[in-house]
């Protein structure tokens, strides 16, 4: 699947890049839907309805399949409004300020089908101009309509009286289900664990399997955060016929939302090993799907299979973006947290736009927020933050649980309820009462309790604080940056944000941000001094087999740094010299740990 940039913008939260497609695709940028939450999907689908007059028909919950039905009919409606935009777009003629030109200036200064453009605009015969802009109509591409699914949120389903459904009714193979059943030509990302059960369902639909030619009509990309996992993940796909068309690279702690914080993995050393054993992993890989396809009957493709190499997670200047592609081949970056600032481009609420554009290093934190019990990047004074201090200060924390996606505990109930949810927070502060802990241990566990958000519900609210629609309990937006947003300071038109990420302008203030490969090396010994403070507080008897690989990891990535720096030949002596003593800084910082 072709693509005009080589940027991407990937799924943040719930709602914020909900709409990104009908937004950016038609200028040939390719985003990410999440497919959590599909309530929000079938009122942002409503909404879309009534903007583009298309006929809309009510999916209510508990009717036959709903969630995947909702999913399959926003994305089909998508699907036909970035089509709709692109024949209009292709009308219009190559003039200061139209669409046509919009999609042309945004394309990055290398690109072949740019120099077409500069090449048509210094023609002078009207005859081969006109010639010339039919063939640039020709060329154009929509961006891709990507989809995401946490492959960890598989909550098993219940029909209208209680009774559970069969297991393909669950979240995420719902999901699944409703992204193969579309329309799209698109690809779709499993992100957050390994999940056999969905990944064997994904062998049902005949569109993940190649044609004769090699495409695919539905892709799979591996959201993965080392070589390993890529390897594991890869095989058991490939036993079944079934081919991971991109490797997405994405730092577990420098990226917005959920940090998945690993074994101390930095993303230099991993994209080292990608890029090293590339051709090992493609040919190991290639072998067992190949083998696969034939057991199967499955049609083999002429062409040997191949994989693309993306990257995600704090990056932050033309620099940065550049050294990962020609370093490390990179086809690809996926550009998060600063489009929170670009509501051209996402959905988001003013009030949270203009806390996010005030935001700096000390607003951002690693917090626990989240009812899944890992650490969710979090802005301090959000929306949702605020309510959540509010009603603990009133004696009632707690939410009230209106989609229960996040809803696991059993503590305290058959059924499963969310952490994070009135109801549980209320049973567990009892259950701590009556234990009769010191007043230091009882205040500390209160904390941990109290400290839950419910970010399945407010990572949508925004959408509904846009439409001046109030649901149920008002609108308490939560957002998920990451650290990379405390260097950006104010919101950005897309242009401009286009013009940053392919160094045309520069509109990050802060000339002393730390690279993106020394603040993720930052923030892991921040994770690292974490375990080591919970190791001394559990007294340890025995070495944790977990620390010492997390130190070893850490230790081997700053080793790597040492010969990789002098590489980063995009920077300048001056900033190179600068990065040199900022990881000797970390080494004895780490060595005190």
């Amino acid at each position: 699947m072709s693509s005009a940039h080589t940027f991407h913008i990937p799924v943040m939260g719930t709602c914020f890049t909900i709409d990104s497609p009908i937004r950016v695709a038609r200028y040939g940028i390719s985003s990410v839907i999440s497919l959590v939450d599909d309530s929000l999907i079938e009122d942002v689908r409503k909404f879309y309805a009534n903007r583009y007059n298309e006929p809309f028909t009510p999916i209510e919950k508990f009717d036959d399949d709903w969630r995947a039905r909702r999913i399959t009919a926003y994305l089909d409606l998508v699907d036909r409004i970035v089509k709709k935009q692109m024949e209009d777009l292709k009308k219009t003629a190559f003039t200061a300020g139209t669409e046509i030109t919009r999609y042309f200036e945004f394309l990055p200064e290398n690109s072949p089908l740019k120099a077409s453009y500069r090449t048509m605009l210094a023609t002078k015969d009207a005859a081969e101009r006109t010639v010339l802009e039919n063939e640039l109509r020709s060329r154009i591409v929509p961006g891709r309509i990507d989809v995401n699914i946490m492959t960890k949120l598989d909550r098993p389903n219940v029909d209208r009286e209680g009774n559970p459904l069969p297991e393909q009714f669950s979240d995420a193979l719902a999901a699944l289900r409703g992204f193969a059943q579309s329309a799209l030509h698109a690809a779709i990302e499993l992100s957050a664990g390994f999940n056999r059960r969905l990944y064997t369902y994904i062998e049902e639909f005949n569109d993940f399997y190649a044609d004769a030619a090699g495409n695919f009509r539905k892709e799979i990309i591996l959201k993965v955060s080392d070589h390993r996992s890529a390897i594991t993940q890869g095989k058991f796909l490939a036993k079944k016929g079934l081919w991971i068309s991109e490797f997405r690279v994405e730092s577990g702690l420098n990226c917005g939302g959920h940090a998945f914080a690993g074994a101390g993995n930095l993303m230099g050393p991993v994209l080292e090993e990608f890029k090293q054993k590339r051709q090992e992993l493609t040919d190991q890989l290639s072998s067992i799907y190949l083998e696969a396809l034939k057991l199967k009957s499955k049609v083999i493709p002429a062409i040997p299979p191949s994989f693309r190499l993306t990257a995600q997670g704090g990056i932050g200047t033309f620099n940065e973006d550049t050294f990962l592609k020609r370093f490390y081949g990179v086809a690809s970056t996926g550009w998060g947290s600063p489009f929170l600032l670009v509501p051209e481009a996402i959905q988001i609420d003013k009030v949270t736009l203009d806390k996010l554009a005030a935001a700096g290093e000390n607003d951002i934190y690693l917090s626990d927020v989240s009812p899944l019990n890992v650490a969710f990047n979090n802005l301090r004074n959000s929306l949702s933050e605020l309510r959540k201090c509010q009603l603990i200060h009133d004696g009632a924390p707690g939410s009230p649980c209106l989609l229960g996606h996040l809803a696991t505990n059993t503590e305290f109930t058959k059924n499963p309820i969310c952490t994070a949810s009135r109801t549980y927070q209320k049973l567990k502060l009892e259950a701590l009462k009556a234990l009769g802990l010191p007043k230091e241990e009882y205040e500390r566990q209160v904390g941990l309790v109290t400290s839950k958000a419910c970010i399945c519900a407010q990572l949508g609210d925004g959408f509904y604080k846009n439409i001046h629609q109030d649901k149920k309990i008002g609108t308490f937006p939560a957002v998920c940056p990451g650290p990379n947003i405390a260097y950006f300071n104010r919101a950005a038109s897309l242009k401009e944000m286009i013009d940053h990420i392919y160094g045309r302008i520069n509109i990050m203030p802060f000339p002393n941000r730390p690279h993106m490969f020394l603040k993720e090396l930052k923030l892991n010994l921040d994770q690292f001094t974490r375990l080591c403070a919970d190791k001394k507080a559990r007294a340890a008897e025995t070495k944790d087999a977990a620390i010492e690989e997390f130190r070893q990891n850490i230790t081997d990535g700053i080793a790597y740094y040492r010969t990789l720096i002098p590489q980063i030949t995009e920077e300048t002596e001056i900033t190179r010299t600068s990065m040199l003593n900022e990881l000797n800084a970390c080494a004895r910082r780490l060595a005190l740990i």
